[in-house]
């Protein structure tokens, strides 16, 4: 995939993103198989769905890392928010808590 800076056309740029989506999307799911053997690596250890400690170390990690690839770290911790408290839910559910 080229370079955002070498694409030539909006039909070009476009299906650039598209394929960034694709992959966004791909990855995320990979990430949802992750929280899912979370839940039984809790269930066994007898860990809660929600560590504190672990949500803010997510995100601040997030945030260095957006601020590395020149992203708003803002952004990043609004996109990850949401992400880890939909992930705590979805550990929720399974753990019954």
């Amino acid at each position: 995939m080229k370079p955002a800076n070498e694409c030539a056309s909006m039909a070009e740029l476009r299906e650039a993103i598209d394929t960034l989506d694709d992959e966004l999307v791909r990855l995320l799911a990979q990430r949802r198989d992750y929280i899912d053997r979370a839940v039984a690596l809790k269930r066994r250890e007898d860990l809660p769905a929600r560590l504190e400690d672990r949500v803010t170390q997510v995100l601040e990690r997030v945030k260095a890392r957006a601020a590395e690839a020149d992203l708003d770290p803002a952004l990043a911790e609004t996109l990850w928010t949401h992400l880890v408290e939909w992930s705590i839910a979805r550990e929720e559910r399974v753990l019954g808590e």
